[in-house]
Formats: structure tokens, sequence, C-alpha cells
């Protein structure tokens, strides 16, 4: 199995309440579709929802995972989730430490 930085996502996910963002860390971990999950348990949002300006406490899920995992990912995510149109957003990793890259490589692998 190929350990390279640039198989590594990081996944941006927003969540109604911080239960539900433990409910989908934990869900994606348990089913090795991301390694880890963070959560920060209040963030303020501000955005366009059907044609009105919103504002809304969440919480945010960030979640390490692999491109070969994501379709999985965001279809586990999408099931689960309470959204009608969940924010689920995956950046490249550029750079990272190899020990750490290998460790995600091996926890997502199927």
């Amino acid at each position: 199995m190929k350990k390279s930085v640039e198989q590594v996502l990081v996944v941006l996910v927003t969540a109604a309440t911080q239960k539900e963002a433990v409910r989908i860390g934990k869900g994606m971990v348990n089913a090795k579709l991301a390694a880890c999950a963070n959560i920060i348990p209040a963030v303020q949002s501000i955005y366009r929802w059907k044609g009105k300006v919103t504002q809304a406490q969440e919480a945010l899920l960030i979640l390490k995972s692999t491109q070969s995992r994501y379709g999985a990912l965001e279809k586990a995510i999408k099931m689960i989730h309470t959204y009608e149109t969940p924010e689920i957003i995956a950046l490249p990793v550029k750079k990272g430490f190899d020990q750490y890259v290998g460790w995600v490589c091996r926890e997502t692998h199927s």
C-alpha cells in the first residue's frame, strides 16, 4: 500500500449539534472511512439558504481520510446527516509528517 501524502484528505463537515458531529465522527472512524475525527463544538456559521441569509451555531467535524475512501465516506455521511445538503468538503494534503500520513493510510485501508 502506497503511503503518499497526496492520498490524504482533510474533510470538513458541519453538523447541527456537537452530538451529531460525535455520532458522525464515531461512525466514520468505526467504519475505517476516516482515521481520525476532531470536533470543534461551536462555530458561528453565516450562509445563504433558500434565498435567505441565515446565521446558526454549528459544530465543525474535521476528518482525516484518503482519496480512495472519499466516495464511501461521502455516501456514509449523507446517509446519516440530518441536513438536506450537508457541507462535505475535502481538501488535499500537500505536505505532512510521514509517520502520520502512513497512520492515516493504514487506518483507512479497507
